[in-house]
């Protein structure tokens, strides 16, 4: 196959702001569709590589499953056995614990399943795992191993029905991206089916490429032809965002400009010769293992940090994941690439080295993170414990509306909680501050206390927000039909409402900024409940500053740190969420607020731990014992009974 220098620096065009954008350098906000960009590039080579083969006689399913086997595994599981050390001494239990499962997934190709299944690719905790990014190599892999296939069952019908097929299944995958996109976001992104058209459009390229009768275009076409498939690239580095609905039609943008640039952009054309310095040409080569490198780098030190990173020290990780990039395809990637030829039998090597990593996985797994001398790490074990999941009365009533009678204290209850994971976390602070308080729980994930209109995210999509507006209007019509019901606690982490970039789905099935319309319909919403003479209490959310609050807290007890480095400064809380107080403080005219920060902080700190309490459990949630606390110091009970005089005067 015929050597393009332009491909090289294509990848260099791909991997660099995927790099930036995990290191967190908001300028690369869209970074993440590098990886488009490289599947577009994989597809072209494979289908180039596939229909040389055809061409010479000498194409075998096997031959290029051991070709794919020698460029991916020596450096994979090279990354692999070097993160163990590093999870071993730096991963809390259940975090290593979740590596460990990981080492099992990556060298059983499905850790895009794996990480579907976990958080997402957005998620809070999703930087924090070293082995996130293989993700991509499993959908890779796994089209690796249909595609050859598909040759071999289509091939005998001739080119134009194999691409016949393929386009079918190319609008067909990117139909379902774009459906997925919205309403099974997390599915959307990691899995082959809404991923397979990306990597198809690269096949077509190659398909197009190899055809010697192909149409010629003039040079200056191919060179706008070019430069705007580089622009479009660029276009989505810069202007896309987490909040960007990913892969449907917007991953057109990156993916279609890499097709342009492949099929016009050769070392005839300037745009090609740019893309094909020096400099990019190397980085190309070394795209790979820098891929494999950055993220452990990231993940890691984000792991041994109490608290996220100055961007210096991600710049010098970026820095230094090129440098181990070149070691590992000086002496890793090429040495075994040229020593495993076809009868070195480099599957049956993969696949004992897949057996080690998998025995190592298990392992941790099976023990739950806590192996070795890692057992003796004082009370870690029972930290996390205290550090659990706080649902409130029971995880009954945490995924939907629920009747359980776990979810409530006592069957004619006074007091109803409402609202998503923000209004379970105040439940033990209501008991404690009144252990006969007769409580009804109705809370869901991500579910704030507002009828008629529900928030959307990458994680929510319009599926999600249509049930919440339905489980909203069942714990009203439950309100409506529950006399005994006198005080309505109503909390929320409001920002998926009010915040500067918050969507919201209204009853009609409109997708609108939620500032305006998320405050009109909370008060709406008040209203509507003291209409049916009940008392509402807005609770605010804690005072945050987008770290992970309880996690440093857990490290602080397992690296032996200073708790106080966990605290979240006033000024940066003001700062996160300034648009969920100026709401909050607009909510005060119709109804009374408690703000929990009264509870927690001075003039210039909010404490994470009081009294040997661990108040947080994560980047805003309290947890049990921390609920209890300041239940009890803010005296919820006592709140809500002034709250009722208040409406009485």
């Amino acid at each position: 196959m015929e050597y393009r220098r332009e491909i090289d620096g294509l990848r260099a065009l791909a991997v660099l702001p995927v790099i930036l954008f995990h290191a967190g350098f908001e300028t690369f906000s869209g970074g993440f569709v590098g990886v488009d960009v490289f599947f577009v590039i994989s597809g072209y080579l494979i289908t180039t590589i596939l229909l040389a083969d055809i061409e010479d006689g000498t194409f075998s399913i096997l031959k290029f499953y051991e070709r794919r086997a020698k460029r991916i595994l020596p450096a994979l599981f090279f990354v692999m056995l070097v993160c163990i050390p590093f999870a071993w001494l730096w991963l809390l239990p259940d975090d290593l614990k979740d590596f460990s499962q990981s080492l099992v997934a990556v060298s059983m190709c499905a850790s895009n399943v794996l990480f579907w299944l976990e958080d997402g690719y957005f998620g809070a905790d999703a930087e924090l795992k070293p082995l996130l990014h293989t993700w991509s190599l499993a959908v890779e892999g796994q089209f690796y191993v249909a595609f050859p296939i598909f040759f071999r069952m289509f091939g005998r019908f001739g080119k134009r029905w194999m691409l016949l097929v393929l386009a079918t299944l190319f609008f067909a995958s990117l139909a379902l991206a774009q459906w997925g996109a919205y309403a099974k976001p997390f599915a959307a992104f990691f899995l082959l089916p809404t991923r397979g058209w990306e990597l198809l459009l690269g096949v077509f390229s190659g398909f197009y490429l190899r055809q010697p009768d192909r149409a010629r275009f003039r040079r200056g076409w191919s060179e706008a032809i070019g430069f705007f498939g580089v622009a479009l690239i660029l276009y989505s580095v810069f202007t896309f965002s987490k909040a960007t609905p990913f892969p449907g039609v917007y991953a057109l943008i990156p993916t279609v400009g890499a097709l342009l640039f492949i099929v016009f952009a050769t070392q005839a054309t300037t745009v090609g010769r740019l893309v094909a310095n020096r400099a990019f040409v190397g980085v190309g080569l070394i795209s790979y293992s820098a891929y494999l490198w950055h993220h452990p780098l990231f993940a890691f030190a984000r792991q041994r940090s109490l608290r996220e990173p100055d961007p210096l020290v991600f710049a010098l990780l970026s820095a230094a994941s090129f440098g181990l990039a070149y070691f590992s395809w000086r002496y890793v990637e090429a040495p075994l690439r040229k020593r495993w030829n076809i009868q070195s039998k480099a599957l049956l090597y993969g696949s004992i080295t897949a057996g080690f990593f998998v025995g190592v996985g298990s392992i941790g797994w099976f023990v739950d993170g806590t192996y070795g001398e890692r057992a003796n790490i004082p009370n870690i074990a029972r930290v996390g414990e205290r550090m659990a999941v706080n649902h409130g009365l029971s995880s009954d009533c945490e995924r939907t509306y629920s009747e359980s009678p776990s979810c409530a204290t006592d069957k004619m209850p006074e007091v109803l909680v409402w609202g998503d994971s923000y209004a379970m976390h105040l439940v033990q602070g209501l008991v404690a501050s009144n252990p006969n308080i007769k409580l009804v729980q109705k809370t869901v994930s991500f579910c704030g206390p507002v009828l008629d209109v529900a928030p959307m995210n990458a994680k929510y999509g319009r599926s999600w927000a249509e049930k919440c507006i339905r489980i909203n209007d069942q714990v009203f019509a439950y309100l409506k039909n529950k006399p005994s019901i006198k005080y309505v606690v109503m909390s929320s982490l409001f920002s998926q409402f009010v915040g500067r970039d918050a969507t919201v789905l209204t009853r009609g099935g409109e997708m609108v900024s939620g500032q305006k319309a998320s405050l009109e319909a909370i008060v709406s919403t008040i209203k509507r409940v003291k209409e049916l003479g009940k008392v509402p209490v807005v609770f605010s959310p804690t005072p945050q500053d987008g770290d992970n609050i309880g996690r440093c807290l857990m490290k602080s007890i397992f690296f032996a740190s200073d708790s106080a480095l966990c605290d979240v400064k006033v000024s940066a809380s003001q700062t996160r969420q300034v648009e969920v107080w100026d709401a909050l403080r607009e909510i005060e005219s119709v109804a009374p607020v408690v703000w929990l920060a009264e509870g927690l902080c001075s003039s210039y700190v909010c404490q994470a731990a009081m009294e040997g309490v661990l108040v947080y459990r994560d980047k805003g949630h309290l947890s049990r014992e921390g609920s209890a606390y300041v239940g009890k110091r803010l005296n919820f009970y006592a709140r809500l009974e002034r709250a009722a005089e208040r409406e009485i005067r």
